[in-house]
């Protein structure tokens, strides 16, 4: 089969796989995409004055052409005596040759569309790239599989699970919008020109289902068609094996485009695959979401994000499970304890509510807005960025009078932990971006080579996280084999052991950041390390410990 083309596209990315340089990853820091909105109101300024200056050229355009025909209506009636006049003779002359000349060949149409793309340039650098567009639809695609949300109900603006055979809103967003033929388009050709059909037939249908009901109309914003999606839509289906809805396709985009010798090639082609095996061709394979590679846990994992923490443990089913007042015998904490939310004892993981103040969250992320970068994962010796992993993150190195040096104080009081370089790492602070997310990992290093071991102090024996902010959904923390997620809680903290006391890992850490469906995600993560708790985390006697 010959699937349909997609140049422009397809160039796109060969160009970023081969110049480094054009990626901007605004798609992974959703602080990134806010400042885009800024962005997009100067363009629709320059595009007011582009219009303004059109409309003043269509009204001198339309003067001219009043006054001439009034001119053909009235004087001209009758030509032979209205030339007798010289001045009459004269102006007619004069506008054949000079006036009709400077309208036909004025430049300031010309001149009002450089005007408008020199100013469009001027944004340029700040502008999404193509990278930015296929991230911005795989976290569609990702929040669509993490909450099995249905497509159609994605559409419209909601967000829906099916449950007993009806939609379910899962969640009922204060704004929303409704996507377009064009919209759904690109998302399914993003994943078509991955060879993800389970994804480009869900959304390629919404597309062409939505390009049918305005009768195919094209607007000139749009990248898409009708006839394009069909191509592609058709082509998904015959590689998902539904031969008889390709071929019924195909016959639909032959009405708009009679003479595409590719489509009448695969035209061809699916009549005979039909005759020669009718019962596969039409039935199908059907439509199986693609496998994971890299993560086996998946199942577990989507459920823990789903459930979004309902699942937590409950503190009156397990008496050692508790919630109190904590000062961890710290003089600092007596006056003003802490409130401490025991959430598993294997392993070990705790809540301290309110650990950061909302003025110190504002300023943490002050701080780390300049040097937010794309955050990477360890693969081998070496650190890069990976799919898995969707954020951007800097990292923070306060005095002891700065907001840094503070939460530093606070960590050790409460942990009883020496949390100053380089036995604690630099605070790490993390911005999600569109369906940001972090599959399961690990915090501690599970292979000597890694560059957790750089600052020579050992692995990181313990994790406090800060949730900087609040979301409306989504955004949980999944222990994926203790079974169970923590909602982001804003102002919150969360501590838990990475090592058991002989130094090995603990398995049982195993953990995500689901993705975030609704709102805007920062955390603050401080790494200890084993070496210089020799006084404060002291080994056990027992070597299985």
């Amino acid at each position: 089969m010959k699937p349909p083309t997609c140049v422009i596209f397809t160039a796109c990315l060969l160009t970023a796989a081969v110049i480094p340089v054009c990626v901007s990853e605004m798609y992974t820091s959703l602080l990134n995409v806010k400042q885009a909105i800024s962005v997009e109101r100067r363009l629709i300024d320059y595009l007011r004055t582009y219009i303004d200056h059109e409309s003043e050229r269509l009204q001198d355009l339309k003067r001219f052409y009043d006054r001439v025909s009034d001119l053909h209506t009235e004087l001209y009636r009758g030509p032979a005596t209205a030339m007798a006049n010289p001045l009459v003779a004269f102006t007619l002359i004069k506008r054949l040759h000079s006036e009709w000349l400077n309208v036909i060949y004025s430049n300031e149409a010309l001149e009002n569309t450089q005007a408008l793309r020199s100013s469009y340039e001027e944004e340029e650098a700040d502008l999404p790239k193509l990278e930015d567009l296929q991230g911005a639809a795989k976290g569609l695609m990702r929040l669509q599989d993490v909450y099995a949300l249905q497509v159609t109900s994605l559409v419209r603006g909601r967000f829906q699970r099916v449950t007993n055979g009806e939609p379910i809103d899962i969640y009922l967003p204060a704004v929303s919008v409704q996507l377009s033929g064009d919209d759904c388009f690109l998302v399914g050709k993003v994943a078509y020109e991955q060879e993800d059909y389970y994804h480009s037939v869900q959304w390629l249908e919404e597309s062409v289902r939505l390009f049918r009901g305005t009768g195919g109309e094209w607007s000139p914003e749009n990248e898409g068609t009708l006839e394009d999606a069909l191509d592609h839509l058709a082509f998904s289906h015959f590689k998902t094996g539904n031969v008889s809805y390709a071929l019924s396709l195909s016959q639909e985009l032959l009405h708009h485009d009679p003479m595409n010798g590719r489509v009448l090639q695969n035209v061809e082609k699916y009549e005979k695959l039909l005759v020669t095996s009718p019962s596969k061709s039409l039935r199908g394979s059907g439509l199986r979401r693609p496998t994971s590679n890299y993560l086996r846990t998946r199942d577990t994992y989507e459920r823990l994000c789903q459930t979004q923490g309902s699942q937590q443990p409950r503190h009156f089913e397990n008496p050692r499970l508790f919630c109190d007042y904590f000062t961890n015998d710290n003089p600092g904490l007596i006056l003003l304890p802490v409130r401490r939310e025991v959430l598993s004892l294997q392993p070990y993981v705790v809540l301290y509510h309110d650990f950061i103040t909302d003025t110190e969250a504002e300023d943490i992320k002050r701080l780390a807005q300049p040097g937010l970068r794309r955050s990477v994962v360890a693969t081998g010796e070496k650190q890069a960025t990976a799919e898995y992993r969707i954020s951007k993150s800097a990292w923070l190195n306060g005095s002891a009078e700065s907001t840094v040096g503070k939460l530093d104080r606070r960590i050790s009081m409460l942990t009883g932990l020496n949390v100053k370089h380089p036995y604690g790492e630099y605070l790490q602070v993390v911005n999600y971006g569109i369906g940001g997310h972090y599959e399961p990992h690990f915090d501690h290093a599970t292979s000597p080579s890694s560059p957790v071991y750089k600052l020579k102090t050992g692995n990181r024996v313990a994790t406090f996280m800060i949730y900087l902010s609040s979301v409306e959904a989504g955004g949980s923390t999944a222990f994926i084999y203790a079974n169970f997620s923590v909602p982001v809680v804003e102002k919150a903290a969360i501590f838990w052991w990475n090592l058991h006391r002989n130094g090995q890992g603990d398995e049982d850490t195993l953990h995500a950041g689901c993705p975030v469906l609704i709102g805007d995600k920062w955390v603050a993560n401080k790494w200890i390390h084993e070496y210089g708790q020799e006084f404060h985390h002291r080994c056990s006697l027992n070597p299985e410990e």
